[in-house]
């Protein structure tokens, strides 16, 4: 069988999708995985064939309509959700021509998309196979639908439907704890931590006489250029008497080093460094999240973006984090949380009861026995 994995412009879209894709391979089908052109050498860094669907990077596509003009910033989480389903539905209309020539050399038997990968319900329903909705995160990303169909109009149109197509099948990886009430029905499997690796160091891999806090804002927010968020952060927990990690792109690492004496700053292995944790900080990147609550480690969590509230706001409730929303992210708010989850016990229990939730759910090489079947009966 041939299944075409379609991701986004993030490096986390890819390593959403990896341990999926790669347990296909496994199992012995043909895999490609598709992505806008800047992450193709994060799909070639997990081992798998990686396919250049558009050249623009995210950005263009965030900031710019289809015909080049600058677009309205959202100012309300719900005016965020429209403003994402409306720029990754250009996105998908963008990626159509490449993923039809695609289709024309190499014919998939089974389309999966990524959360928002909005072509991957196009081009399985131009060619008559069966669409595979996975979760990058245990956000809600069905409620940007709405928005991406309005966007994809015209596309939509040529194939003589007014909404974007259900999937056939939709694969969740949100622990059950954490599943909104109003989610829709789902094959749940087993999340996977999957990262960029480099070179491993012992520190990397054991713990110190200090309790280690990790502090990342993921590769988005970086790439950004908001880069205060994270020095901000450290500088808050200098008065805490704790190992300092921030997780970030070498290429910024070395002027925060030189900003924040002390402080481990560059790509680290989430995957290794965080089980020997005792806190995670982040901007509520839904794979960090899941790394965290896949090793049972506490979080801090800072939305950096309305449409990251709801599903902060959910591991908070379950006991697993602090949330902090817009305008509490003070330095006495930063540094009040971390010492409570540091220091009160039933953080980390709730975090273990999540991380054991996560280790109860269907692996990925079950689900690829689901995707046969699927395909199979179409």
């Amino acid at each position: 069988m041939k299944i075409l994995f379609i991701a986004s412009g993030s490096p986390a879209t890819v390593f959403a999708l990896a341990p999926l894709a790669t347990a296909a391979r496994n199992a012995g089908h043909q895999v490609f995985m598709g992505a806008l052109e800047d992450m193709v050498p994060y799909i070639s860094g997990t081992g798998l064939p990686g396919v250049p669907v558009a050249p623009a990077s995210v950005r263009r596509f965030a900031t710019m309509d289809r015909a080049g003009n600058p677009v309205q910033l959202p100012r309300t989480p719900l005016e965020e959700l429209d403003f994402a389903g409306r720029w990754f539905g250009r996105m998908a209309a963008a990626s159509m021509p490449a993923l039809l020539d695609l289709a024309e050399r190499w014919r998939p038997d089974l389309v999966v998309g990524g959360s928002m990968s909005f072509a991957a319900a196009l081009l399985a329903a131009r060619l008559g196979v069966p669409y595979v909705r996975q979760a990058w995160d245990t956000g809600d990303a069905w409620r940007t639908d709405p928005a991406a169909g309005i966007e994809l109009q015209p596309e939509l149109a040529e194939l003589g439907l007014e909404t974007l197509p259900e999937p056939d099948l939709f694969v969740d990886i949100c622990p059950p704890g954490l599943r909104p009430s109003d989610a829709p029905p789902a094959q749940p499997m087993r999340w996977v931590p999957a990262n960029g690796q480099r070179p491993l160091e012992p520190w990397m891999y054991t713990r110190g006489e200090r309790p280690r806090v990790v502090v990342t804002s993921g590769s988005r927010l970086v790439l950004a250029q908001k880069t205060g968020f994270l020095r901000d952060l450290v500088a808050h927990l200098a008065p805490l008497d704790a190992e300092i990690v921030v997780a970030t792109l070498d290429e910024v690492a070395e002027e925060l080093r030189a900003q924040l004496p002390g402080v481990r700053a560059g790509w680290v292995p989430l995957d290794v460094v965080v089980p020997t944790s005792d806190l995670v900080i982040h901007h509520s990147g839904g794979v960090t999240a899941l790394t965290a609550m896949n090793a049972g480690v506490p979080q801090l969590v800072v939305p950096q973006g309305g449409n990251f509230i709801e599903a902060a706001q959910r591991i908070a409730d379950f006991g697993a984090a602090i949330s902090l929303m817009p305008g509490q992210e003070t330095a006495a708010d930063v540094r009040k949380a971390a010492e409570a989850l540091l220091t009160v016990p039933s953080y980390r229990e709730r975090a273990g009861e999540l991380a054991r939730e996560i280790a109860a759910l269907p692996s990925a090489a079950e689900v690829v026995g689901t995707l046969e079947q699927l395909t199979a009966r179409h």
